[in-house]
This record gives structure tokens, C-alpha cells and sequence, in this order.
């Protein structure tokens, strides 16, 4: 087993390490981050924002954002710039992390969607009217209660798809709770979930291909996938390489810290 698999199920377990390394440094807010070592998950908008607006930063990429926290609880690193969700997902396991806001992320929530091949109109025809259907009946809420749910205790969809005629390939990078994930064996997640009604709609079956995150682009590129759902965020710089569906959820970045 890789080093980043077993420490990623050690943390996903709840597992805790005691803290080590490098003094914990104060920080409250977007203010503190000038010169500080700083974990991100690689391609997110997390890292482009910490490289655009965070003077003198010395930052690490990993390929989740579990494999960022693993790093701050030891002390390598003195925090994690990462979407909310997620987040707290990570910190609801590790009680020697907790989260930071800053108003600036709040003041600039980020639109998840799914992208398709740049003039890939049949696809994203399906994706937008999948989710028009959603939110005009009942099932965005569902999923939303299953995946986001109140009391914590997350229930998994079961979607019933008979089709046998083909399938329809989803791209995501199954580290980003809730919105994918692996549970035992399967792919989970409320972008899991939706893919299942993406390939409903379609008439096909869904398969479901994990990968780095900024692989996700350059397969969906070369017909690798034929959608990606991995709480994407509408950037100007990926629409110069894919096209979105309509926004189906609004995040903001936050800060993850230990506490001691």
C-alpha cells in the first residue's frame, strides 16, 4: 500500500497523531498567511488563490486535501487553505484541527459545476436538463439532505439505472467528502449521486474513473471522460478548456489550523 493511501485511511479513521515539528503560528484570518508554509490541494482554486494573493508563501501542492492536513498535524506545515466542505469533514475527525473563516472568502463564493469538452453540446444538454429536473422537483434536496445533512448522519441514494446500451464515463478525484469519496469499495458522494442521474438521463450506465485532480482536465481533453464532477469551481481559465453546466452549488475557501 502507498504511503498517501494508508495515511489517508489512518485520518479518515480519526486516527490521531500528536503534533510535531515546526511552533504553531497565530492565525486568524488571510491577514496571518504572508510567509507562512501553506498546504493546498493541487489544481483547486485554494492554490491559485494562496499563489495570487499570499506574499512570500511557501507552498505545498498535495493530491488531496487529507494529504494537506496529515502534513499540518505533524507540524510541516502551518496550515491548509482548502473548500469548506471538505474541510469540515476533515476536521469533524481530527479535534486537534479546526477551521478559520475569513469574510473575503465568504465575500467570494465559488460556483461548482460540471464540465464537458469544449462543444460537447449533446452532454451538456443532458447534464442541464439533469439538473433543471433536480432542482424543479425534489431530488436536489434529497441529495443535499443525504450528503449535507443536519444531524451528520449521511445516508447514500440508491438510484435505479436499467440501462445496458453503454455508458457514459464521470472523471473525479474521490478525496473531497462529501462530494466524492470512497466508502469500502464504491465511489460516493453527492457528485457520485448526480453522475448516476446524469447517466439516468441518458439512457446509459455510469462509470466512474478516479484520478488526480488536475488530470481531470487534460483526460476529459483526450475522450478519457466524458464529464467531469469533482466540485469543480467556474474559473476564466478553465472555461478557456472546458464548458460548464449550469452552477449547482456555491462553496467558499477556508483555513484549516491545529489547535494546539
Amino acid at each position: 500500500m502507498k504511503k498517501s493511501v494508508l495515511f489517508s485511511a489512518i485520518l479518515a479513521a480519526g486516527i490521531i497523531f500528536s503534533s510535531c515539528g515546526s511552533e504553531k503560528v497565530e492565525i486568524n484570518g488571510v491577514k496571518d498567511l504572508a510567509g507562512l508554509k501553506i498546504g493546498v490541494q493541487a489544481g483547486t482554486t485554494g492554490e491559485a488563490w494562496v499563489l495570487d494573493n499570499v506574499a512570500d508563501v511557501k507552498l505545498s501542492s498535495f493530491k488531496s486535501g487529507i494529504d494537506a492536513a496529515l502534513d499540518l498535524k505533524t507540524g510541516s506545515i502551518d496550515c491548509v487553505v482548502l473548500d469548506e466542505l471538505p474541510a469540515q469533514a476533515i476536521v469533524e475527525k481530527n479535534p486537534d484541527l479546526k477551521i478559520v473563516r475569513d469574510a473575503e472568502f465568504t465575500a467570494n463564493k465559488e460556483e461548482y459545476a460540471i464540465a464537458v469538452k469544449k462543444g460537447n453540446e449533446e452532454v451538456l444538454s443532458i447534464i442541464n436538463k439533469t439538473i433543471a429536473d433536480l432542482k424543479a422537483g425534489n431530488g436536489y434536496n434529497e441529495l443535499t439532505n443525504a450528503f449535507m445533512p443536519t444531524d451528520g448522519k449521511i445516508t447514500i441514494p440508491s438510484i435505479e439505472n436499467e440501462s445496458t446500451s453503454g455508458v457514459i464515463k464521470l472523471g473525479t478525484n474521490a478525496s473531497f467528502p462529501p462530494f466524492e469519496y470512497v466508502e469500502g469499495t464504491k465511489f460516493v458522494g453527492f457528485d457520485i449521486s448526480m453522475g448516476e442521474y446524469i447517466a439516468k438521463t441518458a439512457g446509459l450506465k455510469l462509470e466512474i474513473v478516479d484520478m488526480a485532480f488536475d488530470s481531470l482536465i487534460p483526460a476529459l481533453q483526450s475522450d478519457t471522460i466524458d464529464f467531469i464532477a469533482a466540485g469543480m469551481s467556474v474559473t476564466e481559465e478553465r472555461k478557456q478548456n472546458v464548458d460548464f453546466s449550469e452552477p449547482y452549488y456555491a462553496s467558499e475557501q477556508v483555513i484549516i489550523v491545529r489547535v494546539k
